[in-house]
Order: structure tokens, then C-alpha cells, then sequence
């Protein structure tokens, strides 16, 4: 299994915070949000970690040689990191040679979390935040007897359960070449300003995509000013404890 980090976009609802630097170099806590990913995933057993990138690549590429990780990384430049994400997706497609995880660069999150997604039971699969309700932008998931019908904003009329995406995707090698098809249509149409969760809709059609509900365990997505002020005083500390409680458990003859 391969990890594939989407950490190409300008994020500019952050430029007053970030001041010229990609938002997953963001730091909370002492380390950015792109070193503890490449941590989480080292500590699952992820050996090599796809970095793509564009918007100010130079900080991410110099900010990962100033840390020593066991993955190899590997680099993948995305030259229209302006339009959607999904041309991130798709300027990374050479690398989904094997069981990939695709990540969103800009999450905090409890490792927990992310073991929940590699050894999920589907070998094709979403993590959903079953607690939150859609009030403005949440990207949500919406599924149906245990299928997921769609990752979108936009939630579909006719649907079981319903909850926000975290920003993970597991896709097993055998559903790759749909998970591409879904995508191409976009891309053939020039349509390449879509974000990639909204290009799913052929992918969630053909293969059967679980998910794995993660409510109650702290992440937070970074987009405003404000989610880092509240990924430093609230949810770090909850990851922190949570980390705790799981170490001392294990300890515990």
C-alpha cells in the first residue's frame, strides 16, 4: 500500500496566516500537519508516501528534507494546482500502481483515525464523521445500505446515513481503473475545475465502497484562520489524551 498526499492548492482563505506557504506546513503544536502525516503513515506500515504538489513547492520540498522519515517519498508537481483538485488526482495517476490511500493535506486528526481506514474490512473505503450535519461547505458522505452513493456537498434526495467525509480515501488496485474512468470523463470534458469528490459519481457507481463511522474521535479539517485556532486548543489536546489513554491501555497487564 502506497499513500498519496494531495498538497498542491494555494489555500487562500489562510494567505493572511500561511504568508506564501502551502497550508499543509501549517504548524500546530511544534510540527506541520504534512510531518504528522507521513508519521501516522510510517507507524501503519505505509512504506512509500506520493507527495503532489505545486502551489509553493520549494517550502514543502525543503521542509521534508529538515526531517529524517523511514518512506521513501516520492514527488509528483501538479502545474495546474489553480484549478480543481482533481487535477491533483490525476497528475498522480502513474502512482496508483498498488493499494493506494488518497489524503487531503490539510487534516488533523487522531492516528486512530487513519488505522481505522487501512485496516477497515472494505477493501475499498471512506471514513465518515457520522456526528456532523451539513450547515454550509462540509463535504458529506451519503450512503445506503452500507454503500457509499455519493462525496459531495450536495447531499442526494434518497439516502440511509449520512455523515461528513474526512478526507480519506482507500481504493484497493482492482478499483483503480474505475476510480481513473470516473475521473477521465471530467477531464475529457475540460471540466477541470471540479474538486475530485464531486468527479466520484461513476466510481461510487460501479464499485461497492464502504465506510467507517469515526465519530466521537477528534480531526479537523484546515481551511479559515479560525480552524487553526481551533485545532490548537481543542482538538490537539483531544488527540494528545486520546494517544495517552491507548498507550496507558496497552500498558495495563
Amino acid at each position: 500500500m502506497k499513500a498519496i498526499i494531495f498538497a498542491a492548492g494555494v489555500g487562500k482563505r489562510l494567505q493572511g496566516v500561511t504568508q506564501g506557504r502551502p497550508k499543509c506546513l501549517v504548524d500546530i503544536g511544534g510540527r506541520t500537519l504534512l510531518s504528522r502525516h507521513v508519521e501516522y503513515l510510517g507507524r501503519l506500515g505505509v512504506s512509500q508516501v506520493v507527495l503532489v504538489v505545486g502551489y509553493a513547492q520549494d517550502h514543502i520540498r525543503k521542509a521534508m528534507a529538515a526531517e529524517s522519515f523511514a518512506q521513501e517519498i516520492r514527488w509528483v508537481v501538479n502545474e495546474q494546482f489553480t484549478r480543481g483538485s482533481m487535477t491533483s488526482l490525476w497528475a498522480a495517476r502513474s502512482e496508483m500502481d498498488d493499494d493506494v490511500v488518497l489524503m487531503d493535506a490539510d487534516v488533523l486528526y487522531a492516528p486512530s483515525i487513519l488505522s481505522r481506514l487501512v485496516h477497515s474490512s472494505f477493501p475499498t473505503a471512506l471514513l465518515m464523521d457520522e456526528t456532523v450535519k451539513q450547515e454550509s461547505e462540509e463535504c458529506m458522505i451519503a450512503a445506503k445500505t452500507a454503500r457509499v452513493l455519493t462525496l459531495s456537498k450536495t447531499l442526494p434526495s434518497d439516502y440511509d446515513e449520512a455523515g461528513e467525509g474526512v478526507g480519506f480515501l482507500k481504493v484497493q488496485q482492482q478499483d483503480i481503473p474505475a476510480l481513473l474512468q470516473s475521473v477521465r470523463a471530467y477531464v475529457d470534458a475540460g471540466a477541470l475545475d471540479m474538486e475530485y469528490e464531486d468527479t466520484l459519481k461513476g466510481f461510487f457507481e460501479k464499485v461497492p465502497v464502504g465506510y467507517e463511522k469515526i465519530g466521537g474521535l477528534p480531526w479537523i479539517e484546515i481551511d479559515f484562520p479560525e480552524d487553526i485556532d481551533r485545532a490548537v486548543s481543542e482538538i490537539l489536546p483531544a488527540v494528545i489524551k486520546l494517544e495517552e489513554n491507548i498507550r496507558a491501555t496497552r500498558l495495563t497487564p
